[in-house]
This record gives structure tokens, C-alpha cells and sequence, in this order.
């Protein structure tokens, strides 16, 4: 089937069909974000942005942030600290509160 008919069949403009984006690659400036992005795991896109910039790389915020996305990078989080572990179960309990309805001579 033609072109021309194809898109009259869909009702699509034809220019919309035929359009070739002229966007330059991006593949350098991706490959710089997750080097940065490894190198620095706690610094989001906009930390980032500042140190593209700062190498000299002059990156709109936006597609910064377009960039960062579609690479799946995120921000790692930190793990949390483990809590002291009690041996003394009695020393770990809440056994010094009273509960406040106990406390104001309320019954339960």
C-alpha cells in the first residue's frame, strides 16, 4: 500500500509520517552522566547538571534531567543503621511508662 494511501486509510498527516528528527546524538553526553552518576552516587540530576557544567558542557537543566531518566539513574539511598540489640529484655521494654489511661486513675 502506498504512503499516500496508508495515511488517508489512518487519517495521519503525511509530513507527521515522514518526519526525521535532526536532534544530534546523545550518546557521549549520556555516557558522562553515568560516569559522573557512578562516581557520585548520592548527587541527583541537579547536582550533576552543576558539575556537567562545570566541565563545561553546556546542558540545558531539562534535557539533564531527560538524560537522567531514561539512563534509569536515581539517587542511592543510604542504609539505615542497625539499632543496638538488647540482651536484657526487661531493660528494653517500655516497663518505666505507664500507659496514660492507667496514669489518670482511668480504667481501660
Amino acid at each position: 500500500m502506498s504512503e499516500r494511501r496508508a495515511c488517508r486509510v489512518i487519517d495521519a498527516d503525511r509530513k507527521s509520517v515522514r518526519y526525521r528528527s535532526t536532534r544530534d546524538d546523545d550518546a557521549g553526553l549520556r555516557e558522562k552522566l553515568r560516569e559522573l552518576a557512578n562516581q557520585r552516587r548520592r548527587f541527583g540530576y541537579r547536582r550533576l547538571h552543576i558539575l556537567l557544567r562545570r566541565e563545561g558542557v553546556m546542558i540545558n537543566r531539562k534535557k539533564t534531567q531527560r538524560l537522567y531518566k531514561e539512563e534509569g539513574l536515581a539517587v542511592r539511598r543510604r542504609r539505615s543503621r542497625r539499632r543496638a540489640v538488647c540482651r536484657d529484655q526487661s531493660a528494653c521494654s517500655d516497663a518505666g511508662v505507664a500507659e496514660p489511661a492507667l496514669e489518670l486513675g482511668l480504667r481501660p
